[in-house]
């Protein structure tokens, strides 16, 4: 059983993903080492992102981001290179400059994202000693949406 066992998906238009609570609850799941729940979080962003290609490209790099992160800590290096390599190539093909939505929903460009998926294939992640029922981030970088100005 996950972090998130037995909780219900919620439901939220493509033109308010990025801003939506379950975005952020998925950012918060993966910045805390929950690559599985946080998968879990942005699947029906991915499958609600139907009519935005550029929202099911980055929504499905995130997902496979985190699925190598589930593989790293399972020690499957070739599977997580391969999701890895995936979330890379799929973060390149999203059109954003520096101010766009997705950056500002990551707190970095979907390229600068790219990069750091292509890391893990790089510098494979070597794991401490896990700690009983508690999760490891296995990533050298954190999700952090920038705030709008008050």
């Amino acid at each position: 059983m996950g972090h998130s066992y037995r909780s219900h998906p919620a439901t939220v238009a493509v033109g308010e993903a990025l801003g939506s609570d379950v975005f952020r609850w998925g950012i918060d799941l993966f910045n805390h080492g929950y690559y599985w729940e946080a998968h879990e979080a942005w699947e029906p962003l991915w499958q609600a992102a139907k009519q935005s290609a550029q929202h099911r490209l980055f929504f499905k790099g995130l997902i496979l981001l985190a699925a190598a992160g589930v593989k790293i800590r399972e020690g499957k290096r070739v599977a997580a290179a391969r999701h890895a390599t995936r979330a890379a190539g799929l973060f390149r093909q999203v059109v954003g400059g520096p101010d766009g939505p997705f950056e500002k929903a990551l707190g970095m460009t979907p390229a600068a994202l790219a990069e750091r998926a292509q890391a893990v294939v790089a510098y494979p992640v070597v794991l401490r000693e896990p700690k009983p029922a508690q999760p490891e981030p296995v990533f050298d970088f954190i999700l952090a949406p920038v705030s709008a100005s008050v």
